[in-house]
């Protein structure tokens, strides 16, 4: 499965927040973007259970606010 992950952040925990969200073998790529999220990161996994994992350990990073992902099954 692949997934869009848009990530709200806390004020000046920018640099933090992407650097840990980077750590994961599952991101294959994360920037920071303008508008309403603020970094936009891209994974990967085998399975909607990992997935959920994966966003999960995301969504304990001191210095989210919030998530919103677009998940994506692969044929």
């Amino acid at each position: 499965m692949r997934a869009c992950i848009l990530i709200r952040i806390l004020p000046r925990k920018g640099a933090e927040v992407l650097e840990s969200v980077k750590k994961f073998p599952e991101i294959k790529s994360a920037y920071f973007v303008f508008g309403r999220y603020d970094i936009v990161a891209f994974a990967e996994a085998p399975s909607f259970e990992a997935l959920s994992s994966l966003i999960s350990k995301i969504n304990a990073i001191s210095g989210i606010k919030s998530t919103e992902s677009l998940m994506e099954t692969i044929q």
